[in-house]
């Protein structure tokens, strides 16, 4: 397979847009089912732990059960209705049964998440940087996702992540082991700080403890060299759209604003340009 890869520039990344088109899908079943699936192991766990009987039936719910179906009217979604971007625009965005409308955000992830893997392909080439690239940057949309919708950062995800950014750079990968195992302690530790003197100053929590795992991933990914770079893109993004959406849409301060969506975004662009931003960095600062 790689031969074939290499003897013809364009398959890999045709294979991968198209593969990453399939992936989209898929994330957008752990989307929206992981934080329910989540939701039902807690009411589950909660009625054993104060010993009642939790007489709720719920229809069993996992990323394979059950089957894709219209939310409105509860008809099955066929094979050739669900493919990737090209069902939702030969349906008109519309349930084919009941002509309900459906959400663009469904075509949208499964566009990014294909774009993203065909630039991936480019970037990097047939190679293992390629393949943990993949696994990273699908990781990355599926929790920004939930976290927008949910203000939640599933452990199920961050830290396979992690363990995923440490098994990487067994061959140095993309950091040295030893850099990328202290990225991981100091990822979490700089976060749990800013945690903990915010909430001793003020009396409130300023960040989930799912941000601390997801920047230790990113340090697992990156070693410790990327984590002042990643916290100020995040911080930088986040102050601004922060901002954006108290002046645009009147939101209060205290409203609260996830702040995994920026660490993800920091992370990837500091995996993909992380070299590049750092050598403009010091080249501007005279530093270099």
């Amino acid at each position: 397979m790689l031969e074939l890869f290499s003897q013809h520039g364009w398959l890999l990344p045709l294979f991968l847009l198209a593969l990453g088109l399939v992936v989209g899908s898929f994330l957008n079943v752990v989307i929206y089912r992981l934080p329910l699936m989540m939701e039902a192991s807690w009411r589950a766990e909660c009625a054993v732990l104060l010993e009642v009987d939790d007489a709720t039936e719920r229809p069993r719910l996992s990323l394979a059960v059950p089957n894709s179906h219209c939310p409105h009217c509860k008809a099955p979604v066929r094979p050739w209705q669900n493919i990737p971007v090209i069902s939702y625009l030969a349906l008109r965005g519309k349930c084919a049964s009941c002509g309900a409308g459906i959400s663009p955000r469904y075509p949208l992830v499964e566009l990014a998440t294909g774009l993203a893997s065909l630039f991936l392909a480019i970037h990097f080439g047939a190679s293992p940087a390629l393949a943990g690239a993949l696994l990273f940057t699908w990781a990355l949309i599926a929790l920004t996702m939930i976290d927008i919708d949910h203000q939640l950062l599933p452990d199920n995800i961050t830290l396979p992540l992690l363990w995923l950014g440490l098994l990487f750079n067994l061959a140095g990968t993309f950091a040295p082991l030893r850099d990328a195992v202290i990225g991981a302690i100091a990822g979490y530790l700089c976060l749990w700080t800013v945690y903990w003197v915010f909430k001793l100053l003020t009396g409130k929590e300023g960040m989930g403890y799912g941000d601390f795992k997801l920047l230790a991933a990113l340090g697992a990914w990156m070693g410790w060299q990327a984590l002042p770079m990643i916290v100020l893109l995040s911080s930088l993004v986040g102050a601004v759209v922060g901002i954006a959406l108290m002046v645009i849409r009147r939101r209060g301060r205290e409203v609260p604003i996830p702040f995994g969506p920026y660490l993800a975004m920091a992370g990837w662009l500091a995996l993909v340009w992380g070299d590049s931003i750092m050598a403009s960095y010091l080249g501007a600062t005279g530093l270099q």
